[in-house]
């Protein structure tokens, strides 16, 4: 089966979608060490997902369905990622450079946090807007409202976690280096360019062996980029 339509199944978006996959990321929190670089990413990405809960329970999204249905197939795609490396089955290779450096010592935790973002919206992204198309019968351009509005929240928390994470006045040999790489990438860059990705993923869906192809592609360009951003600095 391609792999743009290896997904979970559909979403009853009837009841509480997201309480699902929030307990899924809760117990991650609880269960991992808080220094692994995927405890830093899922506390980022949990801040984010109850976030776009308040905001559809506040009726901030016109279309409270197609907001649900996007965020938990966006949710999902990372829980995929979780549950193939716990089963030592390889992840997208947008998501391995994280898992394969997620205890290293030269890797500072605003590192992880970005890493994570980076492959979950440079890649997960546009596959989960084609599947959210896919279970609503929709064109993206329909999902695009909710796509923007998700996009300026990550866009928020973003500029939050660099403040957060970023070491402080005592550790500027560390900052140093730290600003450069980081500074490299941008999470406003990667949203538009995976919205343009999505549209093309979309279509290409007639097309299956083009679409597997584009999104083969897609993920590695994403797992490079992970891996300059998970690049160990010295103490």
């Amino acid at each position: 089966m391609p792999y743009l339509e290896q997904s979970a199944p559909a979403p009853d978006t009837a009841g509480a979608p997201l309480d699902g996959v929030l307990r899924r990321m809760g117990a991650l929190d609880a269960a991992l060490p808080s220094r692994d670089g995927i405890a830093v990413f899922n506390r980022v990405y949990l801040a984010v997902t109850e976030e776009v809960g308040r905001r559809i329970d506040a009726g901030r999204f016109a279309d409270a369905r197609a907001a649900i249905t996007l965020d938990v197939r966006f949710a999902e795609r990372y829980l995929a990622a979780v549950d193939a490396a716990a089963s030592d089955r390889r992840p997208p290779a947008c998501w391995r450079p994280l898992f394969q450096l997620r205890r290293h010592p030269g890797v500072r935790p605003l590192q992880f946090a970005l890493a994570g973002i980076n492959a979950h919206i440079g890649h997960d992204l546009a596959l989960a807007v084609v599947d959210a198309c896919r279970s609503l019968g929709c064109e993206p351009a329909e999902l695009e409202d909710e796509f923007d509005r998700v996009g300026d929240l990550l866009v928020t928390l973003e500029e939050r976690i660099r403040e957060e994470l970023m070491p402080g006045p005592d550790l500027l040999q560390i900052a140093d280096p730290l600003t450069h790489l980081l500074g490299a990438w941008s999470l406003e860059r990667a949203r538009d360019a995976t919205w343009s990705a999505a549209r093309a993923l979309w279509a290409l869906r007639r097309l299956p062996d083009l679409a597997e192809e584009f999104t083969d592609r897609l993920d590695a360009a994403v797992g490079f980029a992970g891996r300059m951003l998970l690049t160990p600095l010295p103490d």
